[in-house]
């Protein structure tokens, strides 16, 4: 046995900065719409804040439906093949949003744009070009570029539209899709032989034990209400900034100032969240922000400096929350099921931004701006009090150890107990075909000598 650990590899380098790149520019181009699509929907025949609503959730339902197929196909397949058949359906989705001239043509877009649903098909790609010991940090490389990239889009879609219309973004978004095929198949190293890996992929196995878990189904819930009112309060948020006095050109201007502020708050709570063990409070105090800035928009404050600043508290809280739900999570998740738990949590996340499309634009349509973020409001009240029963997430990392040789039986069971003994070892699952076993451990409590030994003792058993 040996406790996987070292630096990256070149093509270890390539492959997270291709696949990380790639990630990024995909989401920049689903992101772009969201602050302009409502504004500029006068422009688009039959538009209603409802059809516009659902234009904006819509990828979310493609995107939750086939997400496990596109992963199941590129196991079958082949990982470039897959992603490359996904971008060309972001591409194509693309074009057509840009040639709509009728709402109905934009939604159609944005449902071909979600059905390039690879982002299971790149996780697993990373995973296979990535060792176990580096696997960790390739994938909060992923997660930290698709924070950049809805910042930016943020920022570069209010610019996009004002200078050229609402259709250069959507041509912006193809030209971002052919980038993609070209990092795909120039930067990403050659695929290495497909190989299954439980802190990525779904294991239908544990898909069971993993659904039965409250803890992590109130995680799920949380990305699932997160990004419901994400998309729901867009339906409102651009024009809520007209009222205010801010000129459609200044807007990608108010966005960045916005996040910029808004990311320098986040970081140093995150580290106290982490530091101090305070994922439960951080993470509540951060709904009750959001709740109280959904308030706030409401119509409880006036003048640009009050929507300023309730803008700059929800996306405090919203960057807060994308950052530690998914460590509370991996704190959470039972050793080699990572990736079985991700996967529903993603899939929350994708249909809650759809139904926040649909919502947002109903609330909209039927009573108003303010009740798309009165409606927003109570669902984080309800939110909150779900959330309060938590308990606190153990402060638990993933470790993982490659096995030497076979373990099978009876000295599979007595492999499994010596890692159980070892003081801070909380959880373990050996997995004999894929020469792996899965650990979770309590830093603070692991015994690392005392694991080392049995690491060094197998590897002479195993020479």
């Amino acid at each position: 046995m040996r406790k996987v650990s070292g630096l990256l590899l070149a093509t270890e380098r390539r492959a997270i900065t291709g696949l990380a790149g790639l990630y990024a520019t995909r989401m920049l181009g689903l992101f772009m719409v969201l602050p302009v699509l409502a504004l500029y929907a006068d422009d688009l025949a039959g538009a209603t804040p409802l059809l516009v609503g659902l234009a904006l959730g819509v990828y979310g339902l493609t995107q939750a439906v086939l997400q496990i197929p596109f992963g199941v196909l590129s196991d079958r397949l082949g990982r470039k093949p897959v992603i490359a058949a996904g971008l060309l359906l972001f591409l194509a989705g693309s074009v057509v949003a840009a040639q709509a001239d009728t709402i109905g043509g934009v939604i159609l877009g944005r449902c071909l744009q979600g059905s390039g649903a690879v982002a299971a098909a790149i996780m697993a790609l990373l995973a296979d070009q990535t060792r176990e010991q580096v696997r960790t940090a390739a994938m909060a490389t992923i997660g930290l570029s698709i924070g950049v990239a809805f910042a930016v889009a943020m920022v570069l879609g209010p610019w996009l539209a004002a200078a050229f219309g609402l259709s250069a973004v959507f041509w912006f978004t193809a030209l971002l899709a052919g980038a993609g095929l070209v990092v795909l198949w120039k930067l990403v190293p050659p695929a290495p032989r497909r190989l299954q890996h439980r802190d990525v992929g779904i294991d239908r196995a544990q898909l069971g034990a993993t659904l039965g878990r409250r803890d992590l189904l109130r995680l799920d819930l949380s990305i699932f209400a997160l990004h419901l009112i994400l998309m729901a309060i867009f339906v409102a948020v651009p024009f809520r900034l007209l009222e205010a006095g801010v000129a459609v050109e200044r807007h990608g201007l108010t966005y960045l100032g916005v996040m910029l502020l808004a990311f320098a708050a986040m970081v140093p709570l995150v580290i106290l969240a982490e530091k101090r063990r305070q994922m439960k409070a951080m993470c509540l105090s951060a709904i009750a922000a959001i709740t109280l800035s959904l308030g706030g928009l409401a119509g409880l404050g006036s003048g640009l400096w009050s929507l300023f600043g309730w803008l700059l508290l929800f996306f405090v809280a919203f960057n807060l929350l994308e950052a530690t739900l998914p460590s509370m999570l991996s704190k959470l998740a039972p050793a080699g099921a990572k990736g079985t738990a991700m996967g529903v949590y993603s899939t929350g996340q994708f249909l809650g931004a759809f139904l926040g499309g649909v919502l947002g634009g109903f609330l909209a349509q039927q009573w108003g701006l303010s009740a798309v973020f009165l409606g927003c409001a109570l669902l984080g009240l309800v939110w909150l009090a779900l959330m309060a029963g938590m308990a606190s997430p153990p402060h638990l990392a993933s470790e993982v150890v490659a096995l030497d040789g076979d373990h099978h039986g009876d000295a599979l069971d007595t492999l499994m107990a010596r890692f159980a003994e070892v003081a801070g070892v909380e959880d373990v699952l050996v997995v004999p075909e894929e020469r792996l076993a899965y650990l979770k451990v309590d830093r603070q409590r692991l015994d690392e000598e005392a694991l080392a030994r049995l690491i060094d003792t197998g590897n002479n058993r195993g020479a």
